[in-house]
C-alpha cells in the first residue's frame, strides 16, 4: 500500500523554487547590504558557536537538546543556542568593542507564519555606547533592507508601514494606557516586586479575560498580544521601550526610574523585528534573575536548563554595552511581502504537525 500524496508541493519541486526564488535572492543582497554597512562602522562579524552548555535562561524560549560524548566514552549535555547572546558577551569581555553575528538560531516548540524552529538572527553590540545608539541603527537598516529590496513599502497581512519614516518611539507604560486604559506601573514596586491582584483587576476593567492562576507576567503578556501588539508598527517602525523589569532578564535598570529597564523592541506591521537592551553586566544580579526565570520554566514547562557559569564569570569582566538582536528573516519577509517566514528561508526544516503558537519568544 502506498502513501497518499502530499497536499501541497514541496519547496524543492522546480516550480515553487521558481516562485520563491526572487524572494530569496533579496534575502541575500539584503544580508550583504548589512554586512558592508556594519564594515563600513568597524564591526568585527564573529561566528558564535551553535552548540552550548546553556541555551539560554528566559522562561518561555524552549531549545534543542543533544548529548556530545567525550573520547573517554563520558555524555555531556549541550544544546543549540537560541541566540548568540552569551558568546558574544565573553567577546566583549575579552575586549571586542564593536561587533555582529548572522547566522542560524534554534528554537524548540515555535513554528508558524512567523516562527521557524531554525533562523537566522543578526545580534549586534557596542560597547560604552547607550541602547539610544542602537534605535539610531534600527532606522538606518529598515531603510537599508527597503532600498535593497527595492521597495517602499513594508507590508504583512494588509498591514503596511514606511521603513523610510522615522520610528515613533513608545514607552510600554504608554502603550498600555493608550491601548488598554491600564497603568501599568501602578503595579511594580521600585523594588521590581510586582501587584498581580491590582493588574488582574484592571484588566477586568478593560474587558480582557483572567484566569485565577495567571501570574502578573501572563497579565502582562495577554495586554500584549490582545492589545499593545497589533497596534504597532502601523504607517512606521514602533520602538517600544522602557520594559518593566520583570519583563527584562537580560537588561540593566533604568536610571530615570527602577520599575523600568533599559530593553527596546522594534516593531513594524504589527510584528516584532527585534529585541534591544543596555546590557546588564551584574553577575549576582543576572544569577538571580537566570535563577528567577528557571523557576517559571519548571513551573510552567516542567524543566529548567543549567546556568554557564563561564558567561557569568566574563560578565564581571564586560564593559558597560548595549546590545541587539534582530530576525533576520522576518525583516525579509517584510521587505519582499512576503506572507510566511518559510518564504523566504532557502531550505525550510520538514514540515510536522503543529497549531499556530500564542506570543513565543522575542528574536532575542
Amino acid at each position: 500500500m502506498t502513501s497518499a500524496p502530499p497536499s501541497a508541493s514541496p519547496w524543492w519541486a522546480p516550480h515553487v523554487h521558481a516562485d520563491r526564488r526572487p524572494r530569496l535572492m533579496a534575502r541575500n543582497r539584503i544580508a550583504a547590504s548589512l554586512r558592508a554597512w556594519f564594515a563600513a562602522r568597524d564591526f568585527v562579524e564573529v561566528e558564535a558557536a551553535i552548540l552550548q552548555v546553556s541555551p539560554g535562561n528566559e522562561a518561555h524560549l524552549s531549545a534543542f537538546a543533544t548529548t556530545a560524548i567525550g573520547p573517554d566514552g563520558a555524555e555531556h549535555p549541550l544544546y543549540l543556542h537560541t541566540s548568540p547572546e552569551f558568546a558574544c558577551k565573553k567577546l566583549l569581555a575579552a575586549g571586542e568593542p564593536r561587533l555582529f553575528s548572522l547566522g542560524p538560531v534554534y528554537r524548540n516548540r515555535e513554528r508558524g507564519a512567523l516562527h521557524h524552529p531554525e533562523f537566522t538572527m543578526l545580534e549586534w553590540y557596542r560597547a560604552g555606547e547607550s541602547y539610544d545608539s542602537l534605535m539610531r541603527d534600527c532606522a538606518d537598516l529598515l531603510r537599508l533592507a527597503a532600498e535593497t529590496a527595492g521597495t517602499r513599502t513594508f507590508l504583512w497581512r494588509g498591514i503596511e508601514a514606511d521603513p523610510f519614516a522615522e520610528p515613533e518611539r513608545l514607552t510600554v507604560a504608554e502603550a498600555f494606557r493608550r491601548q488598554a486604559g491600564i497603568d501599568l506601573l501602578a503595579t511594580v514596586a521600585p523594588d521590581a516586586s510586582t501587584d498581580r491582584a491590582g493588574l488582574a483587576a484592571a484588566l477586568g476593567e478593560a474587558g480582557i479575560r483572567t484566569a485565577p492562576d495567571d501570574t502578573w507576567a501572563d497579565l502582562f503578556s495577554r495586554v500584549m498580544v490582545e492589545r499593545v501588539e497589533p497596534a504597532l508598527g502601523r504607517g512606521r517602525a514602533t520602538i517600544l521601550c522602557e520594559y518593566p523589569i520583570p519583563e527584562a532578564a537580560l537588561a540593566r535598570p533604568s536610571p530615570a526610574d527602577p520599575r523600568v529597564a533599559e530593553r527596546f523592541e522594534l516593531y513594524a506591521c504589527g510584528v516584532e523585528l527585534a529585541n534591544a537592551f543596555g546590557e546588564l553586566t551584574d553577575p549576582a544580579e543576572q544569577r538571580r534573575r537566570f535563577a528567577a526565570e528557571m523557576d517559571e520554566k519548571e513551573r510552567v514547562y516542567g524543566e529548567r536548563y543549567p546556568l554557564d557559569e563561564d558567561f557569568l564569570r566574563a560578565l564581571a569582566q564586560m564593559p558597560e554595552a548595549s546590545g541587539i538582536a534582530l530576525g533576520f528573516d522576518r525583516l525579509v519577509m517584510l521587505a519582499t511581502g512576503a506572507r510566511r517566514i518559510e518564504d523566504v528561508i532557502w531550505t525550510p526544516v520538514a514540515e510536522f504537525p503543529s497549531a499556530e503558537f500564542p506570543r513565543a519568544g522575542s528574536p532575542r
